[in-house]
Formats: structure tokens, sequence, C-alpha cells
């Protein structure tokens, strides 16, 4: 069964990493199809996309929002726009080259018997599988998984994660305008739901690389939205159980 593949991938500034990264995700087998959401980068970020569409014309999409609107609400207008578009199988990827996107397989065949509903690539399933980062990330990053672990129970490693597949089921089950976070909090928050709502979930391991190219977007702002929220997503779950979205 030829199964429809969306990869979504939010950009700010990723001029230098945007053309190389369509390629690579182009030119895997299986007909992956991408769309980059681009807030409005002053660089021309979109304007790459615009050129390699001419090329990519039924498999490479755009949507275009004006300013920083946050990588929460980018993905959750791709959810949306993939939901009502009828694809399968939808996927969670930086731009920067940090994620693989050979990796993409993996996810996806994680997935695509449904055994599982939500794969999550992984840096700390096997260990700590990162490249580049000075050893104070690392720690900060590793410690974020445990302490939201500690704090809500959900059992993954790696909480933070930004590489992900989700079946189609998930991201209907979600009642996505009830997703409240904009930074990594997001990546917890879409975990933690999916997981209360009994989806099964998977990390598969992969080696996180970080990038040479272009600007990180981590802010204390970002790292203070993800602390205190594992805590009011935890009392949220006590006083206010979690129901599958009817509305799909």
């Amino acid at each position: 069964m030829n199964h429809r593949k969306l990869v979504i991938i939010p950009t700010y500034n990723e001029l230098e990493n945007i053309r190389e990264m369509v390629l690579a995700v182009m030119g895997l087998e299986g007909e992956f199809e991408l769309l980059i959401i681009d807030d409005g980068s002053p660089d021309g970020t979109a304007s790459v996309v615009k050129n390699l569409q001419q090329d990519f014309s039924n498999r490479l999409h755009l949507l275009e929002r004006k300013g920083k609107l946050g990588l929460g609400t980018a993905y959750i207008t791709g959810f949306k726009w993939a939901l009502e578009k009828g694809y399968d199988f939808i996927f969670e990827m930086d731009c920067d080259f940090s994620h693989n996107p050979n990796d993409l397989i993996r996810l996806y065949d994680a997935v695509k018997d449904q055994s599982f509903d939500l794969a999550i690539g992984s840096r700390y399933i096997t260990g700590v599988n990162v490249v580049n980062w000075p050893i104070g990330r690392v720690l900060m990053s590793y410690f974020a998984s445990v302490y939201v672990k500690f704090i809500t129970g959900l059992p993954i490693k790696d909480a933070t994660a930004g590489f992900k597949c989700y079946h189609k089921s998930v991201l209907k089950g979600i009642n996505l305008d009830e997703i409240r976070f904009i930074g990594y909090a997001f990546q917890i928050e879409m975990k933690f739901t999916a997981w209360k709502l009994g989806f099964k979930l998977i990390e598969v391991p992969i080696i996180f690389t970080d990038r040479t190219r272009g600007e990180s977007k981590m802010s204390p702002k970002i790292f203070k939205e993800a602390v205190f929220g594992v805590i009011w997503m935890k009392i949220k779950s006590i006083f206010s159980p979690y129901r599958l979205n009817q509305s799909e």
C-alpha cells in the first residue's frame, strides 16, 4: 500500500540549509512529500523553496506566515493542513541537519504497520547520542527529560525530541486547538497528550548532530516555558482527564 507521507519543517532564516534539506528529502525512497512553513525569513528562505517547487511541483509545498509565530503554532498549522489533505503519516523535522533525513525511513517503518502510533527519534534511548554539543547543553537536555518523566510519568527518555512520525489517528485524536505551548514545551505536550490518550509510543535511536550552519533558535524564554509547562501539564491531567477529539 502506498501511504501518503508528509514531512513538516518550520523555518526561519535557514537559507544556508534549506536547498540541501529539500534535495535530501526529495531524494529518499518512498515518495516523501515536504511542507515548509516559513515565518517570514528575511534571508530569502521561502524564495529558495519557490524556485525548487519548479522541480518538485507535486511534492514540495510552502506555507508562508508573517513574522516569528513560534515552533508550536507552525506545527499545528502544518498538522491541520496535512489532515485536510489526507496524509497518512506526518513527520516533524528540523531544517539544520541535526536530524538525518535518512532516519525518516526508520521512523516510518516503526509506525507503518500500526504496531505503534507515534515514533520518536531519540537521542537517549541507547545512551547519549549527541554530536557537537557542549557538555553543559547535553546535560541540560538529558536531565530535562529525566525531569519530565519524574513530574509526569511520561515513559520517554527523550521528551523534548523534535524528530517524530505520527500516524494520522494521533493528530485526529488530539484537539490541536487546545495545545498550549509554542517552544520546546510543545514537543513535551504533544507526546504527553498522545500518551494520556492511549496511543502507543516508541523511541527509535538516532544520532543527533548539532547544526554547523545557521543559528540556533533556543532562548531562556523557551527553556522557562518547558520547565513550568511540565508542572502545568501534570496538574491539568489530574483535574481535567484527557479525552479523544470527537470532531473528526
